[in-house]
């Protein structure tokens, strides 16, 4: 089995001298130890867990797609609650087709987005059906990434609704509540 090197042997003159070993390329501090990811999840102070801006986002860049299993809304209805103890609590993003994107199953970091009713992300459709969550302005270091839920519901809303979707963003014109105007 030949090796790697050779055992010819060779003249002194012939021979190229060896060259010194190779030291591994520097990096810089800041660019070891920055993350693959412009975001992070931990606490948050809204509500619950929260995803933070582990660099600063410029306006108009996609952070993170919104990902999780695709479902009818009657599946979606049929499902138990993601949290037993909050009913209200909820992992799903509706579609422009009707179906949800259900985060709970399959899904990623975008599901730790939380709300404010002044936001710095907004999220978006494409044409294939996937949901993209895009800065709307540009996100300095440890911000809290949120959007505007604007959710859903069927029927009249009525203060009990309100409250089960009290909203805790702490924006000088906060709204109140999660829910999206009725048009």
């Amino acid at each position: 089995m030949p090796s790697k090197t050779s055992s010819s042997k060779s003249t002194a003159s012939s021979r190229k001298p060896a060259a010194p070993p190779r030291k591994p390329a520097k990096k810089s501090a800041a660019k070891a130890s920055a993350p693959t990811r412009p975001y992070v999840v931990r606490r948050s102070a809204i509500h619950g867990r929260g995803v933070f801006a582990t660099r600063t986002i410029r306006k108009g860049t996609d952070i993170i797609e919104y990902r999780g299993e695709r479902i009818t809304m009657k599946e979606a209805d049929r499902r138990p609650p993601s949290d037993p103890d909050n009913p209200y609590h909820t992992f799903l993003f509706e579609l422009d087709d009707g179906r949800v994107i259900d985060a709970d199953v399959r899904g990623n970091a975008a599901r730790w987005i939380n709300h404010s009713c002044a936001p710095n992300c907004e999220p978006y459709e494409d044409d294939e059906g996937r949901v993209f969550i895009a800065a709307k302005r540009t996100i300095t270091q440890g911000e809290e990434l949120l959007y505007d839920y604007r959710l859903n519901i069927d029927g009249r809303i009525t203060k009990t609704m309100r409250a089960a979707y009290e909203c805790r963003c702490g924006a000088p014109r906060c709204r109140g509540t999660m829910l999206g105007r009725k048009s």
